[in-house]
């Protein structure tokens, strides 16, 4: 690669993170007391948040709408052009704004927040000029600080933008802690793809019922084997006379003491008692985690000691979730 290009590449990545420690350090003044009007003002609407802003700007705030709608906070953007030809009916009295534009001056916000104004909506600002027209239209200004682009023309919005968006990512995890957004909240929200997968409970996945493969831990081991080859599973749950989980065999646990003595032997004698479980409950995620920690394939699910399911990896490949 050529070395100069490489050194321009390093220098914006440095102008840039100079420009997130400034608002970093901002956040702890003025900057921070505007951010905690703005989730009040958020908390207390009725409805959405209407995230706007024209060119670079609108790129982001198009991005920060994405992120709220998907963490609890109904969002959605509106493109400023468009708002000045019939989409300002989109926008309600239970509604709040959240305009984006790093000068202030952006000409096509102009009805928007003349709208806002008009039908007293609360309007959100994130611009770098308090004495702008939307920094003094603003009900609540959050006030960006002076930063130096990394485009070496100073022209391209590089730096700008970048504290734009940790902005909205700031306000948007802010909203998260403050609604006490979960994680299975969030998986009403993405119920598709890989990371949809992940928020799978193992409760959706596990077989249950008939399907597991359990026998009293008083059983022979002729009744353990015809159990693990019928069921499948590559394993056999042993409960105690209350129903709880005592021990699990595997397939190869039945390998390990293979012997012509193997069928004399009692099932307690061999299973691992206090065997690895999850709870009823978790999600598909942590169970993959611990499968893949010790190296195993099943794990019985627990509900209150007892079992509920058992899940073997090949349910989690399936599901998408390994």
């Amino acid at each position: 690669m050529n070395r100069v290009a490489l050194e321009a590449a390093r220098k914006s990545v440095e102008i840039e993170e100079a420009g997130v420690a400034r608002l970093r350090a901002a956040l702890d003044g003025a900057l921070g007391e505007a951010l905690e009007q703005a989730i009040a003002a958020i908390r207390a609407s009725r409805g959405r948040v209407i995230v706007s802003g024209m060119g670079k700007s609108g790129h982001i705030g198009r991005k920060v709408a994405a992120t709220l709608a998907s963490t609890g906070t109904p969002a959605f953007f509106l493109h400023p052009a468009e708002a000045s030809h019939g989409d300002l009916g989109m926008v309600t009295t239970d509604d709040v704004v959240l305009a984006f534009s790093w000068s202030g001056e952006t000409a096509e916000l102009a009805d928007l927040i003349e709208y806002a104004k008009r039908f007293a909506i609360p309007l959100i600002a994130a611009a770098s000029r308090r004495d702008s027209a939307l920094g003094r239209a603003a009900d609540i200004l959050l006030e960006l600080p002076q930063v130096e682009e990394a485009c070496p023309n100073g022209l391209a919005p590089t730096t700008s933008t970048t504290i734009q968006l940790v902005l909205g990512d700031a306000l948007a995890v802010a909203l998260i802690e403050d609604r006490g957004f979960s994680a299975q909240d969030f998986r009403l929200f993405h119920p598709g793809g890989k990371l949809g997968a992940r928020l799978h409970k193992v409760d959706d996945l596990m077989h249950g019922g008939d399907d597991m493969p359990l026998l009293p831990e008083s059983a022979g081991m002729g009744e353990v084997i015809l159990t693990m080859t019928g069921k499948r599973l590559g394993c056999v749950g042993l409960v105690d006379a209350e129903g709880r989980l005592a021990g699990i065999i595997t397939d190869g646990d039945l390998r390990r003491h293979w012997n012509g003595l193997l069928q004399d032997q009692k099932p307690r004698e061999i299973m691992t008692r206090a065997p690895l479980t999850a709870p009823l409950g978790a999600l598909a995620s942590s169970a993959l985690e611990i499968m893949n920690r010790k190296k195993i394939t099943v794990l019985f699910i627990l509900d209150a000691g007892k079992p509920a399911g058992i899940l073997h990896i090949h349910d989690l490949l399936r599901a998408g979730v390994a």
